[in-house]
């Protein structure tokens, strides 16, 4: 685990990079397609899509689901070094965010 830490942390840095530069391109093409003059619906459409508050949602659950996940490891006996027991918890934490953040959209546009 000691060995594979700072790889994660390099990937998590890049991650955010990736994030930040997304938020800000997203910022600046608002901003340029309000600058360009009248709105049609085509353009209100594609606004209302960019700023739909989905991403707290999606990213809050992603990370309760985690945190879940790294609090039952702690009850689940595994050798620390060699078991991959650890990874596959913790996946399937995370995709049981992703899951319940799925249904939960579906169920909206319902």
């Amino acid at each position: 685990m000691k060995q594979l830490m700072p790889f994660i942390v390099i990937i998590i840095f890049f991650i955010l990079i990736a994030i930040f530069i997304l938020a800000l391109y997203n910022y600046m093409l608002k901003k340029r397609i309000i600058k360009s003059g009248p709105l049609d619906e085509n353009s209100v459409k594609f606004l209302a899509q960019l700023n739909s508050g989905n991403e707290a949602l999606k990213w809050g659950l992603i990370l309760l689901c985690a945190g879940i996940g790294f609090i039952v490891m702690q009850f689940i006996p595994y050798s620390a070094e060699d078991s991959p027991v650890p990874y596959g918890v913790e996946m399937i934490f995370i995709s049981a965010g992703f899951l319940i953040y799925y249904l939960l959209l579906r169920r909206r546009k319902d």
